[in-house]
Order: C-alpha cells, then structure tokens, then sequence
C-alpha cells in the first residue's frame, strides 16, 4: 500500500499512519533538542524535566516531585540541590507545618523554563506557517485526535500553564 493508501474496508493504513507519526516526531523532538539548546550549558534535561514540573505543578515537597518525576526522593533531592546551586531553584520552610521543605522556581528559572517554551513555540509556528490553511485545519484536528487518543489534554492557550503539555497525569508517565 501507498503512504496514502485505504484498506478495503475505506479505513486508512495504520502502518503508514504510524510511519507519518514517527517522521512528525522526528521534527517534534528536533525542535525539542535546538529548544534546549541555548540552556544545555545551565542544566541537563533530566534537571529542565524537573523546573517543568516545579513550573506546571508550582511549589511542592520533595517526595511530590520524586513521585512526579519517577525517581527515588535521593535522585530529585540532587537535582534540586544542582538546581539551587545554579539559582534556578529553592527550598523554604512550608509556614503551615514547620516541619516540611517546599521547594519552588526562582525567577530564574522560570525565565528559563518561559525561554525555552518561547523558543519551541516560535520553531514550530515557523514551520506550521508553510503549510496551506487547509493543511493547518486538518493538522489540527488530527492533532487533537491523536492526543485525545493517547490521554493528553489540550495544551491551554496560556503557555505558562503547562510548557510543554504535561499535565500532572502525563508528567508522571513521561517523566
């Protein structure tokens, strides 16, 4: 069958389907990768995962952002420590319970976190602008059912909210 090609029954092949996937994926995680770029000198992608999470999710303890992460409490406690280090990041006593740690953004890292979505958002407007209206209204609604598909929310309009489209569900699945 052709990359375009129906089964007898009208329904399109999943294996070319997925073939387009993969190669969108390819440019997706392109995109990604020269996102990060400008900031692979401050942080790791493992330790930018962990300022997104603190971005989408706000001020949290410790074993919160193990958990969302996946690790281990003593994997995302020296994360945090490089992270607070660099400024990107820091602790403070929780006023209600004395007892806990809340860790949160700094301005900085925020900034960083805000840079790299602006960047990502900027490369892939780019190259949604060389495809006819026709393509963008196609591309939007399968977009939307892939996502559907596959349990991930719609990104909100606001880019802050969730800067790379993890929802908390997704986070701790992706993460």
């Amino acid at each position: 069958m052709t990359e375009h090609a129906q089964s007898p029954q009208g329904l399109a092949d999943v294996d070319a389907v997925t073939r387009a996937v993969l190669t969108a994926s390819r440019v997706l995680v392109a995109v990604s990768a020269r996102s990060l770029a400008a900031v692979e000198d401050r942080v790791t992608l493992p330790q930018f995962r962990l300022l997104v999470v603190l971005s989408t999710h706000g001020t949290a303890k410790l074993v919160v952002l193990a958990e969302l992460l996946g690790v281990n409490p003593s994997t995302a406690m020296r994360m945090m420590d490089r992270l607070i280090a660099a400024g990107l990041a820091d602790r403070q006593v929780n006023p209600d319970n004395r007892r806990e740690t809340l860790l949160r953004l700094t301005d900085d890292g925020r900034r960083l976190v805000q840079e790299v979505t602006a960047r990502r958002r900027a490369d892939i407007a780019a190259i949604v602008e060389r495809l006819a209206p026709d393509q963008q209204s196609a591309l939007v609604d399968a977009l939307t059912a892939f996502a559907e598909a596959g349990g991930e929310p719609m990104a909100p309009d606001e880019a802050s909210l969730y800067p790379l489209g993890w929802s908390d569900t997704q986070a701790r699945r992706a993460i």
